[in-house]
């Protein structure tokens, strides 16, 4: 059996982060540790969440592992909430990711705007960490805040292009940009491998609604796919697929919530595609 870990939050009530990455992986078929880097009540979407870092645990979680003699075929990254945290991923990747796929979801910005505690100083030491990554997956605004660039909301095939190569100079192989539309209607991935010069994209139908949590949805099942050994292209498709049809089966429900998608109901799905 595949083994990886996963370094991000726990978000008690909320369907994102380790909440997601863990059924997810797991149903995959793929054996998933985990480094939680902060339990959290809900996640942000909510007011007067509760919070309890635990970046003091990672360091002698990963001395254990190590006595242990643990390897792992992959190692994961996602939401990481201080500079202190940027510093073990990297530590993270040296210890257990040494010839292994390293995947960098650099969580810290949608919709134009960097999340609530983070600045630009802190995407300029993101950037540390996309360079030891194999793939890195961030959407537009997070790519414009690696990079140091204005956000755009609209944008052509050339610009998508132009900040996959950007991207892949920080250090990374492979970028992907989510939430990438260059047709009405159409929404997906668009990703180059710089080693080989290729680009490779995805759509599916766009959803009339967006989630929280859907970016971690995306990231684990793509992860996920790529350790289970499906070529580029399958990962990025099963992933889009995947989350797609999540959002229009949580939106056929009448009784859904509104801080997660029904990606429990969907499961069976994700192993028909695998």
């Amino acid at each position: 059996m595949k083994r990886i870990v996963t370094m991000q939050d726990v978000s008690c009530v909320g369907k994102c982060s380790l909440t997601v990455a863990l059924p997810v992986i797991s149903a995959m078929g793929v054996e998933c540790g985990v480094i939680p880097t902060a339990v959290l009540s809900t996640h942000t979407m909510f007011r007067g969440f509760t919070f309890h870092d635990l970046t003091g645990e990672i360091n002698p979680i990963m001395d254990h592992w190590k006595k242990e003699g643990f390897a792992f075929d992959g190692v994961y990254t996602g939401y990481l909430g201080s500079f202190e945290q940027l510093g073990l991923a990297k530590a993270l990747f040296r210890e257990f990711g040494e010839g292994k796929l390293v995947v960098v979801d650099p969580c810290m910005a949608d919709n134009g705007k960097l999340y609530p505690g983070f600045t630009q100083e802190f995407a300029d030491e993101m950037r540390s960490v996309c360079a030891m990554a194999d793939v890195i997956v961030p959407n537009l605004t997070e790519a414009s805040f690696l990079l140091r660039e204005p956000y755009r909301t609209e944008y052509d095939e050339a610009y998508v292009r132009e900040t996959l190569q950007k991207l892949c100079a920080l250090g990374c192989r492979k970028a992907v940009l989510t939430g990438i539309s260059l047709e009405k209607g159409k929404l997906g991935a668009y990703a180059l491998d710089s080693a080989t010069g290729e680009y490779f994209q995805t759509y599916k139908t766009e959803q009339p609604a967006k989630f929280h949590g859907t970016g971690d949805l995306w990231a684990s099942t793509f992860f996920a796919a790529l350790v289970l050994g499906k070529s580029f292209l399958q990962a990025l498709d099963i992933a889009c697929d995947y989350t797609t049809e999540t959002i229009r089966v949580t939106l056929a429900d009448p009784e859904h919530v509104d801080y997660g998608v029904e990606f429990e109901k969907t499961i069976p799905y994700l192993l028909g595609l695998l």
